[in-house]
């Protein structure tokens, strides 16, 4: 497969042919605008492109991709560009054009019966949602970014989140898809059947291919029916055995009406309430680790307050739990999620940071938690371990933020030595270095070690099957 940087020709005449077919609003060539592409949200990555192309819908896509193959140009796509791995973002030499889902921003179908959403890739998360609740229905897929992340970069990476304990990830709640191939083919699969057993399930193909084997422009999404009743906790454990012991608790109680068990630790919440304003720890003293649990269900008057409360009374009776608040109101409800939402902002602030996006078993989540503080302040004296996550499927944020008073561009230079010393722990647990951000451009040397031999070879022949000049987003996922 030929390196695509070296057979990248954006020309004026190029771009000029683009303009063409997307219309003068649809092609950003400003210095601000490119610019605001270039880099990732993390700003661990900064690019250079001559343009973004912002089609306004799919047939334009197509076309797009049809000008860009015959002139060897590579195409990053780019949704909400909130990927934690800089997987949305185009290399230095400016050899690569940036395509935009924003404008591919429609609702084309809620089907409240068939419980199913078509919905256009430039749409946020949230507005999802927002469609989604208009028609007493919920797009269960939750997660902090979804004010800005949109739907078809959410598929792309396969985007885990908050609910995954009860929905799964953001495969699971595909139904079907709309894709235009490498070579500039429109892929139609926006079936909504529940069952569909007619070849290969290429749907799967695009869902976490992170834009490296095509460019989803629609999904068809599966919808649940809107929660009656939730009941929100918030509670002070001493360890990660004890959340992990709680998490049991509240499992064998009613398994069914659980919708997120998230944990963090005292130092990670100390940094939310340190730096994001007017956010307020709703329990007495602070404590080395928290737990937000959240129940609900459908039925109307299915007593979840009481439910929580009595799993509660006795992990309180027993140890397990050091102290816990039960949400009043939709606004303490909020205010307890956003403890656990702002987590990642209020690293940010505090200073550079190291983030491991990883998963072990479940039953494991504790020990790996202790091991890896363990490794890691050993390998750098000082580090600030900041694990949260969600732990009812085992996906913990294993964060570390630099020394007080260290350098930052020397911590994030040790990126590599402290993101293998954690990956040694998860690999003794049979865990994966990569659970719900993806691998885009962070990650691709892990492959060969975890994915290597016949796994990565498939991989690759499925790429170059599908992208044989190596246009569609090079230089992530694979090595």
């Amino acid at each position: 497969m030929p390196d695509a940087a070296t057979v990248s020709a954006i020309t004026p005449g190029l771009l000029d042919a683009i303009r063409a077919v997307v219309g003068d609003r649809g092609i950003l060539t400003d210095a601000s605008d490119t610019a605001a592409a270039s880099e990732d949200w993390r700003r661990l990555y900064k690019g250079r492109t001559s343009a973004v192309i912002r089609p306004g819908n799919t047939d334009e896509v197509a076309a797009v991709v049809k000008l860009c193959v015959a002139a060897g140009v590579p195409i990053v796509t780019q949704g909400g560009n909130t990927s934690m791995v800089g997987g949305a973002v185009p290399n230095e030499d400016g050899s690569e054009l940036v395509l935009s889902t924003a404008r591919l921003n429609r609702v084309r179908d809620i089907d409240p019966v068939d419980m199913t959403l078509t919905i256009e890739a430039g749409v946020t998360l949230k507005a999802a949602q927002n469609f989604a609740a208009e028609k007493g229905c919920l797009l269960p897929l939750s997660i902090s970014s979804e004010g800005t992340a949109q739907i078809g970069g959410v598929l792309a990476v396969n985007a885990g989140g908050n609910n995954t304990v009860r929905y799964g990830n953001a495969r699971d709640l595909v139904l079907g898809l709309e894709a235009v191939l490498p070579d500039g083919t429109i892929w139609n699969g926006l079936r909504r059947l529940r069952k569909d057993n007619t070849g290969y399930c290429l749907r799967q193909l695009f869902v976490g291919s992170e834009g490296t084997l095509g460019i989803i422009t629609a999904a068809v999404l599966k919808l649940v029916p809107q929660p009656k009743e939730t009941a929100v906790a918030f509670c002070a454990v001493a360890t990660a055995a004890d959340a992990l012991e709680l998490f049991a608790r509240v499992q064998a109680h009613d398994a069914a009406a659980i919708s997120a068990f998230e944990l963090m630790s005292g130092l990670g919440t100390s940094f939310v309430l340190k730096h994001i304003p007017n956010a307020a720890l709703p329990v007495e003293k602070p404590a080395p680790f928290y737990v937000l649990v959240e129940l609900a269900t459908p039925r109307p008057n299915a007593g979840l307050r009481a439910s929580l409360e009595f799993v509660l009374e006795g992990a309180l009776t027993d140890g397990v739990v050091q102290d816990a608040a039960i949400a009043e109101s939709e606004a303490q409800r909020a205010a307890i999620w956003r403890l656990r939402e702002e987590h990642s902002e209020a690293q940010k602030r505090e200073g550079a940071s190291v983030k491991n996006d990883v998963s072990v078993p479940v039953s494991k989540v504790p020990a790996f938690i202790d091991e890896a503080t363990a490794a890691c302040e050993k390998l750098i004296p000082g580090v600030r371990c900041v694990p949260f996550g969600h732990m009812g499927d085992g996906n913990i944020h294993f964060n570390l933020e630099q020394p007080v008073g260290a350098d930052p561009a020397w911590f994030l230079d040790q990126d590599h030595p402290i993101m293998e010393t954690v990956n040694e722990v998860v690999r003794k647990y049979d865990g994966s270095f990569s659970a719900e951000h993806g691998i885009g451009k962070l990650k691709p040397y892990m492959m060969p070690d975890w994915r290597g031999g016949a796994e990565l070879a498939l991989m690759r022949r499925i790429k170059d099957a599908l992208d044989p000049l190596g246009l569609m987003n090079p230089g992530k996922v694979l090595p």
